[in-house]
């Protein structure tokens, strides 16, 4: 597979409806853990596949909390690396980023990743550090 920005996610971020930034006006931006046996992310998807509520709520294992330390630069995206707290169950293949509004419905999915240095994850019922890449496109690119 390969990671990608999901075309409604993109869309947002276009019409200024997902704002990245910290602070004041900046949104609730999260991640979830995947297991990719519950949700099928075929290419296809990438442009169909709007809110969190398309992901089945069986493939969701763990949610974080809102990202921290965001930051935005030419279009890179970063932030502070994310722990998963106690995480069990099913092996996590992809990391999903969305925007959190605390309704599935309207909760804007924005990146799938699953080339992570470290994914699949398997859970032990212990917390899950996740670290972003160092690299030049940090968490994602626009």
């Amino acid at each position: 597979m390969a990671d990608w920005l999901y075309g409604k996610g993109r869309e947002a971020f276009a019409n200024g409806l997902i704002a990245w930034g910290s602070g004041t006006g900046g949104d609730d931006i999260r991640a979830m853990l995947v297991d990719s046996t519950d949700y099928s992310t075929a290419e296809a998807n990438k442009d169909v596949h709007d809110f969190k509520d398309d992901v089945a709520s069986g493939g969701i294992v763990s949610t974080s909390g809102a990202f921290t330390g965001k930051s935005y630069t030419l279009g890179v995206c970063d932030a502070d690396d994310v722990t998963f707290s106690a995480v069990s169950g099913d092996s996590c293949e992809y990391v999903i980023i969305y925007k959190h509004t605390g309704v599935d419905g309207t909760a804007r999915l924005i990146a799938k990743i699953d080339s992570y240095n470290g994914l699949a994850i398997t859970p032990n019922g212990g917390d899950i550090r996740l670290a972003w890449p160092g690299d030049a496109n940090k968490i994602f690119k626009l």
